[in-house]
């Protein structure tokens, strides 16, 4: 009887732990928040990522050749930004960022390599990008190129 009781509290314990997170969620959006666009309903204090080009297409590359372009782009916010992580569906595609803030107004840049040792025919990579602006990861700049085999 001890036990079933035990288990019960515990069981409401952890009910009431992970409801807790969906009044936090809902606040978020009722205060304005918007993932995809990086602002808040204070826009004060939103920090925001455009890039220049979304897009850069290398046209024909050798097969195994490895290219890399630096997409430009611009904290149009009105506080810092950090990019805390940026990742890309392939391992052959990497991106290497800033790891500094960049504050309002400011611009950096994300080198992304590419690697086309075993790829052939049309290729299309996308970065997506994870900044402290919260919304989890972001749609970002894609590369493109057209690989020919020897």
């Amino acid at each position: 009887m001890k036990t079933l009781l035990c288990l019960l509290t515990c069981g409401a314990f952890l009910m009431a732990a992970c409801n807790n997170n969906k009044p936090a969620q809902d606040n978020a959006a009722s205060a304005g928040q918007s993932a995809a666009s990086g602002t808040t309903a204070e826009s004060g204090k939103a920090s925001d990522l455009n890039f220049e080009e979304k897009v850069h297409n290398f046209g024909d590359i050798a097969q195994g050749e490895k290219v890399e372009y630096s997409f430009k782009f611009t904290n149009t916010g009105s506080s810092p930004l950090v990019i805390e992580d940026a990742i890309s569906s392939c391992g052959c595609t990497v991106p290497e960022w800033p790891k500094q803030p960049i504050k309002p107004g400011e611009s950096g840049f994300m080198k992304v390599i590419f690697d086309s040792h075993g790829k052939s025919g049309y290729t299309e990579k996308e970065i997506s990008i994870k900044t402290n602006r919260g919304g989890g990861y972001q749609v970002g700049p894609k590369i493109q190129c057209n690989i020919i085999t020897k």
